[in-house]
């Protein structure tokens, strides 16, 4: 067997096998591996890292086990790592056919998570995927206090993050991209937000999500997403009826609400129904899209990414938006970064 050439180097070989593993949505801790790995060898110079393959003592490494070792010894040889091979012909397709129009028209992503609240990966590997993948924004969105499980951010905690996303982006400065500030934001049993009218002010664009009692009474759910849709700060309402089609975490049927009453509401406040990319959700349902569609609602099409790979999700939300004839200047975050913030601050 000839072994196939490589040039790219260990980093990046371990960053596209957990890219990769992480746009297939495989379980947390068969991704850790690799990005511990990346983390473990980035400080380290090249001469040293070849010493340590050529004696043998990778493993001695923290965070570096057999099989992140042998991705870094062959791609130090310039030989394409069989782990990587493998990961290509497993999960090198992104599963979804259509909506490339779209895709090609998106300029960012408005709902994504860090290791601030449930995602998996920094801030910075985050907006670092984003710009591979071609994105001019970001908007952070990690979770708000009350979702206690996905260590939602406290006031404090969200104002110390806000200070972070300044940071990475006076290091991104000059790059054509920008990490927008935003949250994932609860809508409560009564209709309001889980987060300060303060803080909310000092973001750039808020999500807003049911996540609690999804069982709740149709017209309580009903009074409950209208009542968000008023909030001058909500900008997209998030994964609308809180479906799970498929995925380990099993399936969930959807929240019962009057759509057209929710959606006649989000186009009168001028909020964006989101179209959630994560194949686990589909949500909303095709119908409720369509319906949407007709009342004339603007879309937001989202990843709802809790890894970096998972940025790549969109183009399943985009072959939805396609199908459901979504004009693309309807879409928001097919907009200019200044637009998008100018609708999302009025």
């Amino acid at each position: 067997m000839v072994d196939t050439p490589y040039d790219d180097g260990p980093v990046a070989a371990l960053r596209r096998i957990a890219f990769l593993l992480e746009r297939a949505r495989e379980d947390t801790y068969k991704v850790k591996a690799y990005r511990a790995a990346v983390a473990t060898i980035l400080p380290l110079g090249e001469e040293e890292l070849r010493a340590h393959a050529d004696a043998g003592t990778l493993t001695s490494l923290p965070g570096i086990g057999s099989s992140t070792a042998s991705v870094i010894a062959d791609a130090l040889a310039g030989v394409l790592p069989e782990r990587l091979a493998r990961a290509e012909q497993e999960h090198g397709d992104r599963g979804v056919t259509g909506g490339e129009t779209v895709r090609a028209a998106l300029r960012g992503d408005l709902h994504s998570h860090s290791d601030w609240s449930d995602g998996g990966s920094p801030i910075e590997e985050m907006a670092f995927t984003a710009i591979e993948l071609g994105h001019e924004y970001l908007v952070l969105t990690d979770h708000s206090p009350r979702l206690k499980v996905a260590r939602g951010l406290s006031a404090e905690r969200l104002a110390r993050q806000l200070d972070v996303v300044e940071a990475v982006n006076g290091h991104l400065a000059g790059s054509g991209f920008t990490l927008l500030k935003g949250i994932e934001v609860d809508i409560l049993d009564d209709g309001s937000l889980d987060q300060s009218d303060e803080m909310l002010e000092r973001l750039d664009v808020r999500v807003a999500s049911v996540h609690s009692k999804l069982g709740m009474d149709k017209a309580a759910m009903t009074r409950r997403m209208v009542a968000a849709t008023e909030h001058p700060r909500m900008n997209v309402l998030g994964h609308c009826t809180g479906r799970l089609v498929t995925g380990s975490r099993g399936t969930r049927g959807q929240s019962q609400f009057d759509a057209r009453a929710v959606f006649e509401a989000c186009a009168a406040n001028d909020v964006a129904v989101e179209i959630n990319s994560r194949p686990e959700r589909r949500d909303p349902p095709t119908a409720l899209i369509e319906l949407a569609r007709d009342i004339g609602c603007l879309f937001s099409i989202d990843s709802d990414a809790h890894a970096p790979g998972q940025l790549d999700l969109l183009a399943h939300g985009c072959a939805r938006a396609e199908a459901a004839g979504i004009e693309i200047d309807r879409i928001v975050n097919t907009w200019p970064e200044a637009r998008l913030l100018a609708w999302a601050n009025p």
